[in-house]
């Protein structure tokens, strides 16, 4: 398919369509999703029956919420196939999760599926900033992972020139950015850090790059790493998020303009905000768990699948839909010590706060005499390794931790280099080795 590339500035008419017009759009889109569902996966007929409702019981949007929630166990029970709303010969493409804590959660597409996420997926970058003829470094990587390639797709569908790098090989990484003068960089921002520490160790200033824009996605990360970003490679970090249960990348993302929360392409996406312990609504602007249905899937559509991201409905600003705050952590993701909640986003924050360390950090808890013990690994900039005072950072650190999230740890201050470094995706930040 060939698209119109909206020219610079432009929006899409849906961009700027009245909230009536975007509630009609998704309540018809909504009727079509759960029709579909209960008619073609089992799953589905069965959950909705034994909820005691039917497709035709939604008269409103606010009728979602009658509906059975989705979980990730629900896809491992029906794996490999099971979730399908269309024949497996009708199926284009799949993608599947790596399957590290069980069974892979496995997710399919149809060529109108695909074709729908390399539209949505061009509109974030444009909604980023880019443009026809920009040249685009994907350093998602390829394969059953979603972000390499709906990356790709996106970008050729936005008029785009792809480079197809994928993860690792962080010199040549570096290497093709000075030879092929990308205007954009599609990469998980633990590993844009690992690539500008490369820029540095090559006597090289990523300030100095042609790279204008970081699309930054596939895990949280706070402001404090935007700024460090930012920084020090010169360029505009807007968050692109999304999920491979729900599509891949390209469900919501930032506008370049605001950088104030991605926007959600709610004419394919519904989201609800959840509160994670008892399923009940919340408004918008409160806290809780992200709550998707896919509104324009085939192959796999979606209902209220609980995403597990904390974080909150915020008004349209530069679009029409609304907006969700950055990803504060995930309910799975959060550790309780010694009876605190703690976030690993919370420990980031200090970390960057800091100019002597690098923002590499990790968080490892364990157990001694049925007390949780808490140690923070960071790593110094190599800048700083002469003259930096380790036991004072540290110290700087620990004080900061009690005083802000409030538990105590222990502080290891890492000379630089000596952290494992992402290569391929998402940094591991927390090592938990707590009897479970």
């Amino acid at each position: 398919m060939t698209a119109r590339h909206p020219a610079p500035g432009e929006l899409e008419p849906m961009e700027t369509a009245s909230r009536d017009e975007i509630s009609a759009l998704q309540l018809s889109r909504l009727r079509a999703t759960l029709q579909r569902a209960y008619d073609n996966v089992p799953h589905y007929r069965k959950a909705f029956d034994a909820k005691g409702v039917h497709p035709h019981d939604l008269k409103s949007l606010a009728d979602l919420s009658k509906f059975p929630f989705t979980v990730k166990t629900d896809l491992r029970d029906n794996y490999p196939f099971g979730m399908f709303a269309v024949p497996r010969a009708q199926v284009a493409r799949i993608h599947a999760s790596s399957g590290t804590t069980g069974k892979p959660t496995v997710v399919g597409y149809t060529l109108k599926d695909i074709d729908t996420w390399a539209d949505l997926v061009a509109r974030s970058i444009r909604a980023a900033g880019g443009r026809a003829g920009d040249m685009v470094h994907v350093s998602y990587g390829y394969g059953l992972f979603t972000g390499g390639l709906g990356a790709h797709y996106g970008a050729e569908r936005a008029g785009c020139t792809v480079i197809p790098m994928s993860g690792g090989q962080t010199e040549k990484q570096v290497q093709l950015i000075q030879d092929f003068k990308p205007d954009i960089i599609m990469v998980t921002p633990s590993y844009m850090q690992v690539i500008i520490e490369q820029f540095e160790r090559l006597g090289l200033d990523a300030k100095d790059s042609s790279l204008r824009i970081g699309i930054f996605g596939a895990e949280p990360w706070t402001e404090a790493m935007r700024r460090d970003i930012e920084g020090k490679a010169g360029l505009d970090a807007v968050d692109i998020y999304g999920l491979s249960e729900v599509m891949g990348p390209g469900v919501a993302s930032e506008c370049v303009e605001s950088k104030d929360g991605p926007v959600i392409w709610e004419d394919h996406f519904y989201p609800e905000i959840i509160d994670p312990d008892t399923g009940e609504l919340k408004a918008d602007g409160e806290e809780g768990e992200l709550v998707f249905t896919s509104l324009s899937k085939e192959a796999m559509p979606i209902v209220r699948y609980r995403t597990r991201d904390l974080t909150r409905l915020l008004p349209p600003t530069s679009r029409a839909f609304r907006r969700m705050g950055k990803i504060v952590g995930r309910s799975d993701d959060m550790m309780i010590i010694r009876g605190v909640n703690v976030f690993p986003t919370q420990v980031e924050e200090i970390v960057l706060a800091h100019k002597a360390l690098s923002g590499l950090y990790q968080v490892h808890v364990s157990r001694a005499d049925k007390l949780d013990q808490v140690e923070v690994h960071c790593e110094l900039n190599p800048a700083d390794a002469a003259s930096a005072d380790r036991t004072a950072i540290g110290e700087w650190v620990q004080h900061r931790v009690k005083t802000l999230i409030g538990i105590s740890t222990r502080v290891v201050v890492h000379a630089p280099n000596e952290m494992e470094r992402t290569q391929t995706g998402k940094a591991r930040r927390v090592i938990d080795t707590r009897p479970r």
